[in-house]
């Protein structure tokens, strides 16, 4: 278990260029994301493929919203799933239940999100695309 340091972090003034610099950490981020993960390209494919679809069916701005907050959640399940499996196997890289338990949870966090965006992308692309068949 990770003990509280000593003293208390050192309070460091407002920086712009500490804010910019954040930035590139998340960039960097994502990018280990994109790059490392196998389910992120799938999350990929799956994004770019409702956005083209949203394009192609030209939904309403109502339809964008649920749209961009459908991937948005997915990618932040995502994230926060290979954060959180990241941190177990730098805690302890050895198999512990525990630890087992905990990555199978976050991963059902992920389950769950993919599986509410694909109703939102339902609800959202099937009755502009069914308009346009029927």
């Amino acid at each position: 278990m990770l003990t509280p340091p000593e003293e208390p972090a050192p309070h460091h003034r407002f920086s712009i260029f500490a804010r910019l610099k954040s930035f590139t950490y998340a960039g960097r981020g994502l990018r280990a994301l994109v790059q490392d993960e196998h389910n992120a390209w799938l999350h990929l494919a799956a994004s770019l493929m409702a956005l083209a679809a949203g394009f192609l069916l030209q939904i309403s701005i109502a339809g964008w919203r649920w749209l961009v907050l459908a991937i948005a959640i997915v990618w932040l399940a995502e994230a926060f799933n290979t954060a959180i499996e990241e941190a177990c196997d730098y805690i302890n890289p050895e198999f512990d239940r525990a630890i087992g338990r905990i990555k199978d949870l976050a991963a059902g966090g992920v389950l769950i999100a993919s599986i509410a965006a694909a109703l939102i992308g339902l609800l959202t692309l099937a009755p502009p695309l069914l308009a346009r068949i029927l």
